[in-house]
């Protein structure tokens, strides 16, 4: 039964993902505060732009990850195969979504084991992190490892979900030694991220502290999973406290510029609410490592492996658009250029 829930959830997760509005209501990402100023004599060629990265010790063509969406039911596997086959294609990385499924049962287990069709790019499993006090741990955790074949593992960090969710696993309560335990057992770099409600930089420390190896933000701006699990939900308690919260979270923006004031040489993974190559080049300049995309490719994953790697083409022409805008032909001159105004202040001197 309990595993029947799990794929009966997955499955409204998407459906709702893919038809409702799923935005907090008023709250953005904070990105359109930043703007670039336009350079007129690029002194550029623009074929000559480079978006290569590296990411968990491999290279890839561009600093973008499939972020965690789906796994654990049928729908999931053909929207994740379809997201491997375009990753792999395009030298994105890809993470999955909650692969606790895989250790609760075998129905769909195929949704999760993506490496097949993504040999080369970093794979990354996922698990609640509140699920370390509810049985799990470090053996768990290299179980989903081994399963996935994956890169690293990420520990998401999801409490507003979970109070919504009618299911939900409520007990976050010292936590931080449990992480840090995964973090010296597991044979690869574990990653935390939120779910759309953020990270700063005083949870990034001391998750670092604990051993992470990175930070994914997924701050507001994007999906906000109380809204998701308020359509679900059949209690009018938890619907009515869903609508008060709304607007609750953390602005990408100031979750990427708050964990880099606190870990200047920590990769900060910026997701939550990414749209645009645009969006992406805005991020990276005020200190993200690498871009993370959802529900920007969802509908495209349930079409084909071709329409996500259209989409994915979009972001890449857009990202090299604003870095030949601006008269830069690589990544490290986008993170250090002065030609931005962050809230009408501009980094241009003279």
């Amino acid at each position: 039964m309990a595993e029947e829930g799990i794929n009966k959830r997955k499955t409204e997760h998407i459906r709702i993902c893919l038809t409702d509005n799923v935005e907090g209501v008023n709250k953005s990402t904070g990105l359109e505060g930043i703007s670039f100023i336009h350079n007129a004599l690029p002194e550029v060629n623009f074929h000559d732009i480079k978006l290569e990265t590296r990411f968990l010790d491999k290279t890839l063509q561009a600093p973008f990850l499939v972020s965690s969406m789906t796994g654990g039911s049928e729908m999931a596997a053909e929207i994740n195969r379809n997201l491997a086959i375009a990753a792999e294609e395009r030298g994105w990385a890809i993470a999955l979504g909650s692969t606790r499924a895989i250790l609760e049962g075998d129905k769909h287990q195929d949704s999760f084991l993506i490496r097949k069709y993504a040999p080369t790019v970093p794979i990354i499993a996922n698990l609640g992190a509140v699920q370390l006090n509810y049985g799990y741990g470090a053996d768990e955790a290299q179980k989903l490892v081994d399963l996935t074949e994956a890169d690293s593992l990420y520990l998401h960090l999801n409490s507003l979900q979970e109070i919504i969710q009618d299911e939900g696993d409520l007990n976050f309560e010292d936590l931080l030694p449990k992480i840090e335990e995964v973090c010296k057992q597991l044979t690869v770099p574990v990653g935390v991220k939120e779910v759309g409600f953020g990270i700063d930089g005083t949870v990034a420390r001391k998750l670092h502290d604990a051993g992470v190896a990175y930070i994914d933000v997924s701050g507001a701006g994007g999906t906000s999973w109380s809204q998701v699990e308020k359509l679900r939900s059949k209690d009018p308690l938890r619907k009515a406290a869903a609508e008060a919260f709304n607007n609750w979270g953390i602005p990408t923006k100031d979750c990427i510029v708050s964990v880099k004031n606190n870990l200047h040489q920590v990769p900060v993974v910026a997701s939550g609410g990414m749209k645009t190559g645009l969006d992406a080049a805005k991020a990276i300049t005020i200190g993200a490592d690498m871009i993370g995309f959802a529900r920007t490719l969802l509908q495209a994953a349930t079409e084909s492996a071709e329409a996500v790697n259209r989409v994915m083409e979009q972001i890449e022409f857009e990202l090299k658009i604003a870095m030949f805008g601006i008269g830069v032909k690589d990544l490290k001159e986008l993170k250090n250029t002065n030609r931005v105004e962050i809230m009408g202040k501009s980094l241009l001197e003279g």
